[in-house]
């Protein structure tokens, strides 16, 4: 096939990966297309419910039609024995002809070793169509299995001063409807929703994804140095229906928050409180590959100043709230402009009445 008709069914393959994002972490979600004579013949997406890989899913999708066929597929199939067999394995017990991969794996299970599987029979590889694509649609799974650490999304909701809140505290709402649909499409598509403990206490959030029709496990993480948390919140009392994840400190007591269905992580402090990448490692670890942080001011400071936010994502509202509102942004500590964490602008449009803005870093 032409480049041209390669990079049309990887961009396929892309956009039903897509769809699993936040779904099926700690797995990557894959998407995957297989073509015989320019007809699709399957397709699949990583499917948390049947524990079937993409490839699994579009060759069973597929059938005999698979033979000699050309597989497209956003990262290089597995070579391990996980919670299912090898998927390298499946594509030669399928006779299939040629392997199109947008990006390598770096899991060390897996780093090549699928490739080498499919070369190994017969079955011709390439790599890297629509590489970068693939990379900034795997940019979670990629970061945690290379650095040990999610991809972080920092959103803030601004007034157009830079506000968050009136002097009192309202806050609700800065935004219109629309603005907020869009903020729980982008919760769907993480694998946590992080705050801070005051966010947790002056907003009683709940975190969960609503309004769009879709059933989504939303991991609600917070991160407490203390732990001194309303007992009787939203998270808490449903707790029992999605997770609630506590990130404290070594002097809090864990123990009523485990009792009442919470998973709790001790995690390390510094002067300002709790390490912002401590707690970013220990959900990695656990599992976590996409963060979507929604404030506050003091955690989005923790963040930026760290050099953990991966997209900065901004709602700006048509309200002015003046000096005296509460800031976004909680002190950055910084004497030269030089020193300010920089972002390039990666997309802006208009959301309703309000402006959506996504910053990648420099």
């Amino acid at each position: 096939m032409t480049y041209a008709a390669d990079a049309r069914f990887m961009a396929l393959a892309l956009s039903l990966g897509r769809r699993g994002l936040g779904r099926v972490w700690p797995w990557p979600s894959v998407g995957c297309v297989i073509v015989k004579d320019g007809r699709i013949v399957g397709r699949g997406v990583s499917d948390r419910v049947t524990m079937r890989h993409a490839e699994v899913v579009a060759l069973d999708q597929a059938g005999d039609a698979a033979r000699g066929a050309t597989v497209y597929v956003t990262l290089e199939p597995c070579a391990h024995h996980g919670t299912t067999p090898p998927c390298a394995d499946a594509l030669v017990r399928a006779c299939v002809a040629r392997v199109v991969s947008a990006c390598d794996d770096p899991n060390p299970l897996v780093a090549g070793k699928g490739f080498a599987i499919l070369h190994d029979a017969g079955i011709a590889v390439e790599t890297g169509v629509l590489a970068d694509a693939g990379a900034e649609a795997h940019a979670g799974f990629l970061k945690a299995q290379t650095q040990g650490l999610p991809f972080v999304t920092l959103k803030l909701a601004l007034s157009v001063d830079g506000r968050i809140a009136t002097v009192t505290g309202d806050s609700q709402w800065i935004t219109g409807p629309e603005a907020r649909r869009v903020v729980h499409a982008m919760r769907a598509r993480h694998d946590a929703v992080l705050v801070g403990g005051g966010t947790a206490r002056a907003d009683d959030p709940s975190l969960d994804v609503r309004g769009l029709g879709v059933q989504h496990r939303t991991v609600r993480v917070v991160a407490s140095q203390g732990l001194d948390l309303p007992r009787d919140s939203k998270l808490m009392r449903s707790s029992d229906r999605l997770p609630v994840w506590l990130m404290h400190g070594a002097a809090a007591d864990p123990e009523p928050w485990r009792a009442a269905g919470a998973e709790t992580f001790e995690c390390r402090e510094d002067d300002s409180g709790l390490d912002p990448r401590d707690v970013l490692e220990r959900l990695a670890k656990a599992g976590i590959t996409r963060v979507f942080c929604e404030g506050g001011g003091q955690l989005a400071a923790s963040l930026l100043r760290s050099g953990l936010v991966d997209e900065l994502v901004v709602f700006t509202g048509g309200v002015a709230l003046g000096h005296d509102g509460r800031s976004g942004l909680a002190s950055l500590g910084l004497e030269r402009l030089a020193d300010a964490p920089r972002f390039a602008l990666h997309d802006s449009r208009p959301i309703g009445n309000d402006m959506l803005q996504v910053w990648r870093p420099v």
